[in-house]
């Protein structure tokens, strides 16, 4: 991305361009507020399908993912079977969950990522990345499906195939989202909310503070930029082996 010449002026101008912005900054979040509370009073839908999943003990319902907490955060994270590592845009998220989860852990909320590979296909690569999360597998059963990550291969040939709530042509293998879940004092769980595509971006920090800098994400593509965080120097040694 090229900076385009910008004007150099004194101070008070400055400060005259700042606060008008300021308004504007103000504005976007009241509407940001009035968004959230919006999303928070969105209907729900009660989960009666017998989910089940792997993790590192054995088989998992959906309500142990919760722990002891009311609300459950789920990541649907691209790793599908065969696969050696993660998605890098799921991962550059994910490279953000384990310094909320400091705090959510202690505000009742669970953090889950989820992947339809088996269990042992992505510990190797957890470990590679140093992630303490929980992460799931979702093998054999209906939740990708169901919860707008996966599509089956009729549905891709019948033209029924759906992302972010939408038809879609692509055929791809796996996609990202978000779910969240709720359950009551009864034990009922309840679907409340899910997001795809630029829905995730709020969860990744590192654009945030990109979008207040000069060049912001400099990028043609979303995260054409991203690699696994252990990659990167890998990149800039290659590149320089090439002047």
């Amino acid at each position: 991305m090229t900076i385009h010449k910008h004007p150099v002026v004194s101070r008070e101008e400055w400060l005259a361009a700042r606060r008008q912005h300021l308004a504007h900054e103000k504005a976007f979040t009241r509407e940001r507020d009035k968004l959230s509370a919006e999303r928070r009073a969105l209907p729900w839908v009660k989960i009666d399908k017998d989910y089940h999943f792997q993790g590192p003990d054995g088989e998992l319902k959906l309500a142990d993912l919760f722990g002891d907490h009311s609300q459950l955060v789920i990541y649907h994270f691209m790793f599908a079977e065969g696969w050696t590592e993660g998605c890098p845009g799921c991962s550059f998220l994910s490279d953000h969950i384990d310094g909320a989860n400091q705090h959510l852990a202690h505000h009742d909320v669970a953090v889950v990522a989820v992947s339809h590979a088996p269990y042992a296909q992505f510990q190797a690569f957890r470990r590679r990345m140093g992630w303490k999360f929980d992460w799931v597998s979702s093998e054999g059963c209906d939740f990708n499906y169901d919860f707008g990550v996966s599509a089956r291969e009729e549905d891709i040939a019948a033209g029924k195939a759906t992302y972010n709530y939408e038809k879609t042509d692509g055929a791809e293998e796996e996609l990202p989202g978000l779910s969240v879940f709720y359950r009551n004092e009864a034990g009922e769980l309840f679907h409340t909310y899910s997001t795809y595509a630029r829905g995730l971006d709020m969860l990744v920090g590192a654009y945030n503070y990109l979008d207040l800098t000069p060049k912001g994400r400099n990028e043609e593509e979303i995260m054409e930029w991203v690699r696994h965080h252990d990659r990167y120097e890998e990149q800039a040694s290659a590149s320089c082996c090439h002047h």
